[in-house]
């Protein structure tokens, strides 16, 4: 009833269009990517943009990508099988622009250029800056970038802010992640892949009429389990494995001839024995050595495993489990008006997280429960009215409504090697394991989410060769929260923590510096007016330039993660809330095809400045030292990125993809500080992993790391790669054998929102290569080694909480290989 409501109402303001449609319905349709297209691109290990016309649908009509004023690329299907991207973590691998990080699928974060979500620990208050799109619906937990693609078509990386043409406004640009459509013609797909660590992953997909021309179904599923790669000697359990199913459908239901509605539905279960990091380094820190950790696990005596963290040993002692479910249902209509297409995009998605965590990363029992179940719902509407074919004006206009709840249980207990090593070595009940054994705190967090806005975009053609598109949007937002942690003693006592009641017992003050209660109801909302314009030149038919400036907006936030204490140890109730970044971008774009067109090279440079950056701070002002999500003054990030494709002959495809991202803190004077300055007196002086003459000044509450770069980015970050094919007639199928190589590099990068020469992680190249035999889309048989040369490289380090100077990290996989047979009927 709400979509044919939506529906409705864009016809009536559609009904004065006077435009004439060029082409038809198809037009604003969730048309597939043509598999002539992706071999036109010369079928590329990447299936980035060749030397074809690949069609995208990036700005919500099905257009050439070499005709979009977007920096996009584009990965097809079967490129996405071959390369084995089959998640979002795997595409980075892929696109140089694209980081993305996770320590578990709650604490993900997807960034694009360097921006995109504050490093670190996620805060349910904040929104992320990179939207992830799955047939055209939002997912606002970026949980589902863990699960697998299953039956997709294609999938569009588009980088810079995107908000005029998008229902949810992301500032650092958008995954759009497009499936197969159901299908008038009976088909049937099913891939089988096997591999070293008891890697098994099964795809399957049909589809057909129901009733001819009217009614159409598509049913999918994909399986995929592995044996962990980190193997755990304390419980004889292989950590970090993969076990992930999936189950999707989607039902097209051609109404009328101007009329299609189609239903879609999917669930996802993840319940791999994950996520653990371990013991990576050492570093000394300002503390005195007795609060060190290599004193404070001397005293009890204990020893990791293995110092070398590509032994891929550990010891941790809590139980590992990272379960999710991700679900939901939507409903996608286009109407064609003849001069306009009417589109309503209606869904309704859940997310239940249910961890447990080892947060002290050692074998010892100092915190024995870390976990946050959470649950997670949302709903969403979108209409949208955009012209038919080419015209002198076309438009795109819209509104948008989004509210999602989300309810959280967290608790943590400290067990019986906590006082020890948490409490300072001076502290009397620091050899007495009772003081802190069993202390807990139970957090209740409650979070209501809305947001609605109302956008659009026209594009002027000026003359046959120059456009220019202006949007706007304007979003209003609005988040509201309850925090409540409640601590107990060991004995189940409620924990009073009081000035009274610490300076009565150096127990309760001791206790009360490890986990103190607090409670708080955080209040956000806000308008905001955002927009965009871009003037573009068709030089030649294979010549295409074109330059944006916009000025964007991420919506504000609350923390829900804890609030500093003050002197009365109250929550600091002006820390609860976060001010919206403000983005200001500028982008110049040259998209040319030469040689025939078996050549493609595509340059976008840009620079981006945002005001009010949302990220973990430590705000010394307040007296405090506990870090917290807040404004850390202004940062910046500007580059070139370069797309290119060859296919010198009709056998050989090449392509590269190059990135160069200065991403800086400009204005940072509140940050934590990294280790190497944790607990010392206060010091001005440069940062050890700064370049020199870099400022950065230094106090035992803050730091300025005016200057520094951003975490999680790579200056440098390069893919490449190419394939050969070999015609060859085996009874009466004409196939192929082809020989496939995919690279990539990335220089090294910070893993600490404050850099330190601890946490830096070395660049590294990985390479990858496959052999196979097909027969045009029908049959694919292939062999594939990935990691081939068994690189040792760090996804991420991290520091033990309290600055003991222990640095844990994860491993990215070793090498890893098998064989995927893929059929199409």
């Amino acid at each position: 009833m709400l979509t044919y409501l939506a529906l409705s109402l864009l016809s009536q303001v559609a009904a004065s269009s006077s435009l004439t449609p060029e082409t038809g319905f198809e037009q604003q349709g969730q048309a597939p990517m043509p598999d002539d297209a992706e071999r036109a691109s010369g079928r590329l290990g990447a299936a980035q943009q060749g030397s074809g016309d690949i069609v995208v649908s990036a700005r919500r009509r099905t257009e050439n990508i070499q005709r979009v004023p977007i920096a996009i690329s584009v990965i097809g299907g079967s490129a996405l099988a071959e390369t084995g991207a089959y998640n979002v973590s795997r595409l980075t691998q892929l696109q140089p622009s694209l980081q993305f990080y996770s320590t578990n699928p709650r604490n993900s974060a997807a960034n694009i250029r360097g921006l995109g979500a504050p490093f670190g620990l996620t805060n349910d208050g904040i929104e992320q800056g990179v939207g992830i799109y799955v047939d055209q619906v939002y997912y606002s937990r970026i949980a589902s970038a863990s699960f697998d693609f299953t039956d997709t078509d294609r999938i569009e990386v588009l980088r810079g802010p995107q908000g005029t043409m998008y229902g949810k406004n992301t500032t650092a640009g958008a995954i759009n992640v497009i499936t197969r459509p159901p299908s008038f013609l009976p088909e049937a797909r099913v891939e089988l892949t096997g591999g070293n660590f008891d890697f098994f992953q099964g795809k399957v997909s049909v589809s057909g009429p129901l009733i001819n021309d009217v009614l159409a179904l598509r049913l999918s599923a994909s399986m995929t389990t592995r044996r962990g790669t980190i193997y755990n000697v304390r419980t004889d359990r292989d950590e970090n494995s993969q076990d992930n199913v999936s189950v999707r459908g989607q039902l097209l239901w051609r109404a009328t001839p101007d009329l299609d509605l189609t239903f879609y539905g999917d669930y996802n279960r993840q319940n791999p024995h994950c996520c653990v990091q371990y013991y990576a380094r050492t570093g000394s820190t300002q503390r005195p050595l007795n609060r060190q950790y290599a004193a404070l696990a001397a005293a009890q005596g204990y020893a990791v495993p293995s110092i070398n963290a590509f032994d891929r040993i550990t010891d941790v002692d809590s139980p590992l489990q990272a379960l999710q479910e991700l679900g939901g249902g939507s409903v996608l209509a286009n109407w064609n008006l003849g001069g306009a297409t009417a589109t309503a995009v209606t869904a309704y998605r859940f997310w239940h997280w249910t961890p447990s965590n080892d947060r002290d990363f050692i074998g010892l029992p100092v915190t024995t429960v870390s976990a946050n179940p959470s649950q997670q719902r949302q709903i969403s509407q979108e209409l949208r009215l955009a012209s038919n074919g080419t015209n002198p004006l076309d438009y795109v206009i819209g509104a948008f409504y989004f509210h999602q709840k989300i309810d959280t249980q967290g608790l943590q207990v400290q067990g019986p090697a906590a006082s020890r090593f948490l409490l300072n070595p001076t502290s009397a009940n620091a050899g007495n394991p009772a003081v802190l054994n069993g202390l807990s705190a139970r957090n209740t967090i409650g979070f209501t989410n809305t947001s609605a806005a109302v956008f659009g975009k026209l594009t002027w053609r000026v003359t046959d060769q120059v456009q220019i598109a202006p949007g706007l949007r304007i979003n209003y937002d609005r988040k509201d929260g309850a925090y409540l942690s409640a601590v107990t003693t060991g004995g189940g006592a409620m924990l009073n923590c009081s000035a009274a009641a610490q300076a009565a017992s150096t127990v309760v003050r001791d206790q009360c510096s490890v986990l103190s209660p607090q409670a708080y109801q955080p209040h956000f909302d806000n308008w905001n007016v955002s927009g965009d314009i871009t003037a573009s030149y068709q030089a030649t038919p294979d010549i295409f330039g074109y330059v944006t400036y916009a000025r964007s907006y991420k919506s504000g936030g609350i923390n829900l993660a804890g609030l500093p204490l003050d002197a009365a140890n109250n929550p600091i109730i002006d820390a609860a809330t976060v001010k919206p970044e403000q983005v200001n971008h500028v982008e110049l774009g040259l998209k040319t095809r030469f040689l025939d067109r078996r050549a493609t090279v595509n340059v976008a440079a840009f620079w981006t400045e945002i005001e009010d950056y949302q990220a973990t701070v430590t705000n010394g002002q307040l007296g405090v030292l506990r870090g917290y999500l807040a404004n850390a003054g202004k940062v910046r990030t500007g580059g070139i990125e370069l797309d290119g494709a060859l296919r010198p002959t009709s056998r050989l495809s090449l392509y590269a993809n190059a990135a160069f991202t200065d991403a800086r803190y400009v204005r940072f004077v509140d940050a934590p500080c990294p280790p190497e300055f944790s607990g010392g007196a206060a010091a001005t002086a440069a940062s050890p992993a700064s370049p020199a003459g870099q400022p950065g000044g230094f106090s035992p509450a803050k730091c300025d790391i005016s200057g520094q770069y951003l975490p999680g980015v790579s200056k440098w970050a390069f893919s490449y790669g190419a394939e050969y094919d070999l015609p060859v007639r085996i009874g009466a199928a004409d196939g192929q054998f082809y020989f496939g190589f995919d690279g990539s590099y990335r220089s090294n990068f910070s893993s600490n929102p404050s850099r330190s020469a601890y946490t830096d992680i070395a660049g590294y190249a990985l390479s990858n290569f496959r052999i196979g035999y097909k027969v045009r889309e029908d049959w694919n048989v292939f062999g594939w080694v990935r990691n081939a040369f068994d690189q040792d490289y760090f996804e991420v380090l991290a520091l033990q909480s309290g600055n003991t100077g222990l640095v844990v990290g994860q491993p990215g996989d070793p090498r890893t290989f098998g064989v995927t047979v893929a059929r199409r009927f």
